[in-house]
């Protein structure tokens, strides 16, 4: 059969004219009407790739009916605000030409699927040259991986149709705090065991803080990186809503987070985190969590730059400083505070007055000696391990309640 007569056939079966028919066989179009399949060179059994050619510019009522097509999506954007708005983030140039010049729009348009049925043509072409060969390993690997893209793919439309909320941006939880009658917006972190204010020098001067820091406390927090504890304020008045709060405040280096709201506030006031409403709520009160353009500056800035759980990771490693290995500094050695400035986790560490020679690590057996063994093992109890439990009751001054309130 002719080749001719093939196209006509086609144009019966698919409806697409003969003037727009581009076969091809082993990547050669085939551009003699008048020979015939064989004289083609095309073997038995073989595959032709048929495609839809672009039709001329000349094509007047094609023009028209693309421009009107145009110019329909250009008028739909412009009465959708939402994909306008997705329209700027993801091609700022058609945006402008949607709102402003239609012909330059309509261009970009076209330029746009012309892009699309190149890449397609192309991919079918790919397709063709790797199904020639079926026992080609790196031919079925392509194809392998081919298949994975368009499931991979699928699985993103269905996404994108059924849960578009996925692909959205979630605003981390603030609330509005006042810390001694300093108004800081404040990250409410469940995951931090501890309240943590990250503030620099002159934030927590203006909130009157840093005359009241315990550098005995000072030392080095360690979970997700590590961070530069100034010391602990045991003691600071934290206004949410209406409500006084009595709160202690870990001062820790770091200015991604002026004041972390941690586990054990919420717990210590009964708070619960309130999704649903878009609250905490304390003690009967509701403080509605703040909008993204309410947030801090350097909240937004982190959040811009994709580094929404930075705070939080920085804010649970800080909460670790019970973990953590710190820097005691008393004041002359003239303190009687019983934990010698150590956090707890730290290991039992001698000091030149109590007996022992500086430097000295003491037996395994010399710190249990001091307590009760029956202390020890109520302390481990709560899961510690031995010398976490003796560095407790070191801490409380061998006060087992207070002991194991610090653990908690």
């Amino acid at each position: 059969m002719e080749l001719e007569n093939v196209m006509a056939l086609l144009e019966a079966e698919s409806g697409v004219p003969v003037a727009e028919q581009s076969i091809s066989y082993e990547d050669r179009e085939l551009t003699n009407p008048k020979a015939t399949i064989r004289e083609l060179g095309v073997q038995g059994e073989s595959a032709m790739l048929v495609l839809r050619k672009k039709v001329a510019p000349n094509v007047a009522g094609a023009g028209r009916a693309m421009q009107q097509d145009s110019e329909m999506m250009r008028l739909q954007l412009l009465g959708d605000p939402d994909l306008m708005r997705q329209l700027d983030q993801a091609q700022p140039e058609l945006a402008a030409a949607a709102r402003s010049d239609p012909a330059r729009f309509a261009e970009l348009l076209r330029n746009t699927r012309e892009r699309q049925n190149e890449a397609e043509m192309a991919k079918q072409m790919e397709i063709e040259r790797l199904n020639r060969n079926p026992f080609d390993v790196e031919a079925q690997r392509k194809i392998e991986e081919a298949i994975r893209q368009e499931a991979v793919m699928e699985n993103m439309q269905h996404a994108l149709e059924y849960s578009p909320e996925f692909f959205g941006r979630v605003t981390m939880l603030y609330i509005p705090t006042e810390v001694n009658g300093y108004p800081i917006k404040a990250f409410v972190d469940s995951g931090a065991q501890q309240t943590i204010s990250k503030l620099s020098p002159e934030t927590a001067e203006a909130c009157g803080l840093m005359r009241l820091l315990d550098s005995r406390f000072a030392g080095i927090a360690r979970g997700v990186g590590t961070a530069k504890i100034l010391g602990r304020v045991h003691s600071a008045q934290l206004k949410v809503a209406d409500l006084h709060l009595p709160c202690s405040f870990t001062i820790m280096e770091g200015r991604d987070v002026d004041l972390l709201f941690g586990l054990d506030m919420l717990k210590a006031h009964q708070a619960c985190i309130d999704l649903e409403k878009n609250c905490l709520r304390i003690q009967g009160r509701e403080i509605r969590f703040l909008s993204e353009h309410e947030l801090p500056a350097k909240a937004r800035e982190m959040e811009n730059a994709g580094e929404e759980g930075s705070s939080q990771q920085q804010g649970s490693s800080s909460s670790n400083a019970a973990a953590s290995s710190s820097t005691p500094a008393p004041a002359g050695g003239q303190s009687s505070f019983p934990g010698g400035g150590r956090t707890l986790g730290s290991p039992p560490v001698d000091s030149p007055g109590a007996g022992r020679p500086a430097g000295r690590q003491p037996q395994a057996s010399r710190p249990a000696s001091r307590f009760r063994e029956e202390d020890v093992q109520k302390i481990m109890e709560f899961g510690v391990t031995r010398e976490v439990a003796v560095s407790a009751l070191e801490a409380a001054g061998g006060n087992l309640d207070v002991a194991a309130s610090m653990l908690f």
